[in-house]
């Protein structure tokens, strides 16, 4: 056998057990394996939430080289609507878990990171040239800005987990918006979208890739098409069975999903950011 025949049975391998792990399909699994793999594809189909770190510093400089990953990312005509500031004090650390649910992963990362949705910087920018910023005031400035932040995370993560780090989204950052803008010093006119852990994944707690849901669900060829109750049921299966493995609740994907929309008590305190944007100066028109 060639070296490049070698390569072609390694890839495929890894292919296979990459994209089994993720979707647990079989079918997919083999029809993927042909693909021409890569180190890239390979961290960014291992991605898993990492909720338990070692009592570590991070190596030199991983801050600022996570940074130019996330700045190397696209952004909205270039503007760079986003921030990102780094919490490494403990203290400050432990204030920010109160506000989100205080989770326990972000006292014990060594790095949180947090991603600002930020137009104060371009409104500084305007009113220096004398110019009115009038697109600001309206909802797609919220939009693009919200997106390059979330652009930018995004690439953060896979440069984190490439240097075999792990990490976790800190949704709830958003539960007490105000009390997370004043403990960081935001200026008017940005807003905290996520959190993020980082650091070494304790090696005595495994963690498992989740399945998601199968593409025929997600992936639509030219118009949109509606869910299909068969391959809806099949990933409840296999979502019942990764909750086994894990010793997790067992509970259907889709209950658990209806659930977490049902009401205002689900947003856990999500309901008043309509009010605080206004509050901080975003326009929304």
């Amino acid at each position: 056998m060639t070296s490049k025949q070698r390569n072609s049975v390694a890839d495929g391998t890894a292919a296979r057990e990459r994209v089994g792990t993720r979707y647990r399909d079989p079918a997919l699994a083999e029809e993927l394996s042909h693909v021409t793999w890569n180190s890239t594809l390979d961290v960014m189909l291992s991605h898993r939430s990492v909720r338990y770190y070692l009592d570590q510093p991070l190596p030199a400089n991983t801050l600022e080289l996570v940074v130019a990953a996330a700045q190397s990312a696209a952004s909205t005509s270039n503007l760079q609507a986003w921030s990102v500031i780094a919490v490494e004090d403990k203290d400050r650390k432990a204030r920010l878990a109160g506000y989100a649910a205080d989770q326990k992963h972000i006292h014990d990362a060594p790095l949180l990171l947090v991603f600002v949705a930020d137009l104060a910087r371009l409104r500084a920018i305007s009113d220096e040239r004398g110019h009115a910023g009038v697109a600001l005031d309206y909802i797609e400035a919220f939009i693009f800005d919200i997106a390059d932040a979330a652009f930018a995370a995004q690439n953060a993560a896979v440069a984190i987990e490439s240097l075999g780090l792990g990490c976790c989204y800190i949704g709830a950052m958003r539960n007490d918006p105000q009390a997370v803008a004043n403990e960081l010093g935001l200026p008017d006119e940005s807003m905290v979208v996520f959190g993020m852990t980082v650091g070494r994944p304790d090696p005595a707690v495994a963690t498992d890739v989740k399945p998601r849901l199968p593409q025929g669900i997600i992936l639509h060829r030219e118009r949109y098409t509606q869910i299909d109750p068969e391959l809806m049921a099949a990933y409840e299966a296999r979502m019942r069975e990764f909750q086994a493995e894990q010793n997790m609740r067992n509970i259907d994907w889709t209950e658990q999903t209806a659930a977490r929309i049902k009401d205002v008590a689900a947003l856990t305190g999500r309901h008043v950011l309509t009010d605080f944007l206004k509050a901080r100066g975003f326009g929304l028109k």
